[in-house]
């Protein structure tokens, strides 16, 4: 049956049963719960919506769903896909919208008003989802059309979609008896409370704590933009000293990097290292406990050894044993690494007069000095030509050169604070429109820290050309308004990563939206995002874009040579900075034990002889990705994974004609960045390298010895 007619037969249908509980007059004062209007298909009307709105809007949008979902349950006719599959698919609409702003509330524009709702909220939304997947009456018409062998005369998308339905639906527990149910459905709703409250607590601790830099000395050895960033901070606190170093990564991790004050680098360290954990009324401890408990008595119902045996069932790896195996190949040469560059700091150290052994405060600020010694390499230097809005532009050609985007600034929609910007995207060969994308580059109270890709709209062709809406979201600091915003290195690569995922959104060329752009197994998803970070250190993107903010004169060659040479400097801490947090998640998540926290946390770090100096890049009672939901629980090591992946596939251009081989780019956009989930994530990567990813690539890329395989 052709997409049109499936989508009048679905249409009629769901409308001839929904059962509406609110009222007209509600749903017509509510601007959350309308149609997106507009151009693009419709776009957020930012310019409308109130906190005040979230509530009665989720209420109305989780009623609709439900009673669509009952319809489609109770249909009479025998299951079919479009009756099934295709139904559920076009179902929810409302609620999707009411979702996307929901979470751009939640990270980018928290408050005291908004956190009330969404404490409340929050269990409602979870006994919300669980009664669409126990809902028994429509698991078995998923579970008709899964065994049929009719379904083989579906095209391979629509297959694809039934096995997604179907093995999602049964590892959120649809086979369960209806005891079984309730309980899972009770520990999902006090999981979605906790989840919030560590969120909530996590963001109090980085809004209300920061270092006070009180005299001129304070400011020693910072940059102009640092040191401004610290002035414009305390005056956007209303603070009466000069500056003050706000407790995200994107203030503290510049401040420890050039700050010659270490007494000061050590106060910065120490808030950042400590949120979440300062035995105070947002103390995560024994929050993050409930999580760990509750999720392991979830997997146990659920059928489960350990809740990571639960998670890692619908991921590439499958056996957390895997996971383990290739983070442990890798640490050993990382630790390795991490001691020969600790070695070069101390002699710094000690050449100085310095009556001390480095510590985890002291480690970004004398690896700048061994790479400046080593590689005649200063990233404050460097740092004079990465403006943040010309690095912008970097991107988009890149995307040009590899997707054939084009991406033109407009002013015709509505954003939610003044700070962000919208691009229409286009294909430059054809000039279709295929989406929009968003960008909100700056920190500001309310808005959580670090850097991720939001998809406010999936792609799809089931109703329509529906256009994807994307956005990415940052933590620059702003600093003076007459500056341009100059970024490190490794500020530059997250930039170009982010971008990564928001391409995955925007090139997705599906028919259905639960298998559109960057819906993945979580990881694989990390690998586009990882691969376009290539493109930041080619030369046709430093010598056209990293521009001197003074002279407008590109980096000069010498010092791109020196950052080709400079490359793998670092390497070492941060694949243990980042593998310390992935073997501490796992093993949390393989536990069956109550743990403490400190003593866990401690103790496996100890066995794993974790460098003195050195943290892990989160510790548990701060590890927002894997307690504020179940995201990346058991799962941050899919950075790792998909890092493997990341290295094999850079190696398909270097080995071909370079970056910009057309030829291996058309290869990437129609394997990976186009497909989504409409095929087995390996055999898309096949697809495209004509073989599986080998992990000798990473090793290589990140200059580990190779053990000889004999």
């Amino acid at each position: 049956m052709k997409i049109t007619k499936t989508k009048k037969l679905i249409t009629l249908f769901i409308m001839s049963s929904t059962i509406f509980s609110v009222n007209a007059q509600t749903q017509a004062d509510n601007p959350l719960i309308q149609k997106w209007t507009g151009p693009y298909g419709g776009v957020p009307a930012f310019n409308e919506y109130k906190v005040s709105d979230f509530k009665p809007a989720i209420e109305f949008g989780i009623q609709e769903k439900l009673d669509e979902v009952d319809a489609i349950a109770n249909n009479p006719k025998a299951p079919t896909f479009d009756n099934t599959i295709a139904a559920l698919e076009l179902s929810g609409r409302t609620m999707s919208r009411i979702s996307a702003v929901y979470g751009i509330y939640r990270s980018n524009l928290s408050s005291p008003e908004f956190n009330k709702i969404d404490t409340e909220m929050s269990p409602k939304l979870s006994a919300f989802s669980d009664k669409v997947y126990q809902n028994r009456k429509l698991f078995t018409r998923i579970e008709t059309l899964y065994n049929s062998k009719e379904s083989t005369k579906l095209t391979s998308e629509q297959q694809r979609l039934i096995w997604w339905y179907y093995t999602r639906f049964v590892r959120e527990g649809a086979k369960l008896d209806e005891n079984t149910k309730a309980k899972v459905g009770k520990i999902n709703q006090e999981l979605a409370s906790l989840f919030t409250k560590f969120s909530q607590n996590l963001l109090a601790e980085e809004n209300n704590q920061y270092v006070e830099l009180k005299t001129e000395n304070d400011f020693a050895g910072l940059p102009n933009e640092v040191k401004n960033a610290a002035i414009a901070e305390a005056k956007t606190r209303k603070l009466e000293i000069m500056g003050c170093v706000a407790n995200t990564r994107s203030s503290i991790e510049p401040f420890l990097t050039f700050s010659t004050r270490r007494d000061l680098r050590e106060k910065a360290f120490d808030i950042f290292v400590k949120r979440g954990d300062n035995g105070n009324a947002t103390d995560n401890n024994e929050t993050v406990v409930k999580i760990l408990q509750l999720r392991q008595e979830k997997a146990k119902l659920l059928g489960f050894a350990t809740f990571a045996d639960w998670n890692l069932s619908n991921k590439m790896a499958k056996d957390p044993q895997k996971t383990l195996d290739l983070m442990n190949s890798v640490w050993e040469p990382a630790v390795a690494k991490v001691k020969d560059d600790v070695a070069e700091m101390q002699k710094i150290v000690d050449a100085e007069g310095g009556n001390f052994k480095i510590q985890p405060w002291d480690y970004r600020y004398y690896a700048e000095k061994v790479r400046k010694a080593k590689y005649d390499l200063d990233q404050n230097e460097v740092k004079q030509y990465l403006q943040l809005e010309k690095l912008r532009e970097g991107m988009f050609w890149v995307a040009g050169e590899l997707f054939n985007l084009n991406f033109r600034q407009i002013t015709n929609v509505p954003v939610y604070h003044p700070d962000v910007r919208v691009w229409e995207v286009s294909n430059k060969l054809t000039g279709k429109v295929v989406g929009l994308w968003y960008f909100d580059p700056y920190a500001r109270a309310g808005k959580r820290s670090g850097a991720w890709m939001n998809s406010y709209r999936e792609q799809q062709k089931l109703n329509g050309e529906v256009l994807t809406i994307v956005s990415n979201n940052c933590n620059f600091i702003k600093g003076s308004t007459d500056e341009p915003i100059l970024i490190s290195w490794e500020d530059a690569s997250t930039l170009f990563h982010e971008f990564g995922h928001a391409l995955h959104g925007l090139c997705s060329n599906v028919t259905y939206p639960s298998l559109a752009g960057t819906a993945v197994a979580r990881d694989y998803v990390e690998f586009p995002s990882q691969l376009l970070e290539h493109w930041l250190g080619t030369p046709e993107v430093l010598n056209k874009f990293a521009l001197h903010y003074k002279t407008g004169q590109p980096l000069p060659k010498a010092f791109v040579e020196r950052i080709e040479q400079a490359s793998n400097f670092g390497e070492g801490f941060a694949t243990v900075e980042t593998i310390s947090s992935s073997l501490i998640d796992m093993k949390l998540h393989l536990t069956t034990e109550t743990i403490d926290p400190h003593q866990f946390e401690k103790e496996t770090l100890d066995k794993l002889h974790m460098p003195s100096e050195i943290v892990m890049r989160h510790r548990i009672p701060q590890f927002a990705h894997i307690f504020s939901s179940d995201g990346y629980a058991a799962g941050y090591y899919s950075y790792l994974w998909a890092d493997v992946i990341n290295a094999d596939a850079w190696e398909a251009f270097t080995e071909g004609k370079g970056a910009y081989d057309k030829e291996v780019a058309k290869r990437l956009y129609d394997n990976v960045f186009s497909v989504g989930n409409t095929i087995d994530q390996e055999k898309a990567y096949e697809s495209f390298r004509g073989r599986a990813p080998k992990s000798d690539a990473l090793m290589r890329a990140r200059n580990f010895p190779i053990k000889d395989k004999k």
